[in-house]
């Protein structure tokens, strides 16, 4: 996968941080919490980029 296909979870309206130190990164299109990020964890399930992915909308 190329970093220009690299989904960007920070970037999505779907990641949250959790309270959880042990799962600190959370997916809740996916519905999961995860150590790494939520992307890299679909990635290494689905062997497809996330396909969830939406920006979030910028406050101004």
């Amino acid at each position: 996968m190329s970093d220009t296909n690299r989904v960007d979870c920070m970037k999505c309206r779907y990641y949250f941080v959790t309270w959880d130190p042990n799962f600190p990164r959370g997916c809740k299109a996916f519905g999961f919490k995860s150590h790494t990020m939520p992307s890299l964890t679909v990635l290494s399930s689905s062997g497809k980029a996330c396909m969830n992915f939406e920006p979030k909308e910028r406050k101004t």
